[in-house]
């Protein structure tokens, strides 16, 4: 089953001393309009047989429309899995680089809407990125993603 397994990656960058992440919002009707707890670590679903991180790098071009970072394996940090409240599981790697929010294309899917309507329509995977502290990102991040964040503190060294 492809739908109970994600692989993404999390940018952090060092800005005056503090950790910062790049998290996406994310698209479509049923999250326009939270923004607490509806950002997330760019991720997507893959395979039972497709390496995670090969499919985490895979998902991170799909959903920003931007190559991933191009690091050295030993620069990546692995942030380990985590179980969501819906089953599926989640493996971060953190990666330190910097992007431009303002770069990004995003992926787009189709779903009815309004529901029951019979009208497709697009909506962006991600609607928008932006970097938050990691306090202030604790309060933005879905429920299930959050504890990447005290990982990410954990195994990262701040100037």
């Amino acid at each position: 089953m492809s739908g109970n397994r994600s692989a993404g990656l999390l940018l952090f960058r060092r800005t005056s001393g503090e950790l910062e992440v790049l998290l996406g919002h994310m698209g479509g009707p049923f999250w326009a309009r939270r923004d607490e707890a509806a950002w997330s670590v760019i991720k997507g679903e893959h395979q039972a047989d497709e390496e995670p991180l090969a499919a985490a790098r895979r998902e991170f071009q799909e959903e920003l429309g931007v190559p991933p970072p191009e690091v050295p394996h030993t620069a990546l940090v692995d942030l380990g899995s985590v179980r969501q409240s819906g089953g599926k599981t989640v493996a971060v790697w953190a990666v330190e680089a910097d992007l431009d929010p303002s770069s990004i294309v995003p992926g787009t899917f189709e779903l009815e809407w309004p529901r029951g309507s019979g009208r497709l329509q697009r909506f962006p995977e991600i609607d928008r990125v932006a970097w938050f502290r990691l306090d202030t990102a604790a309060t933005k991040i879905v429920k299930g993603q959050a504890a990447f964040l005290g990982r990410l503190r954990d195994r990262v060294d701040t100037p």
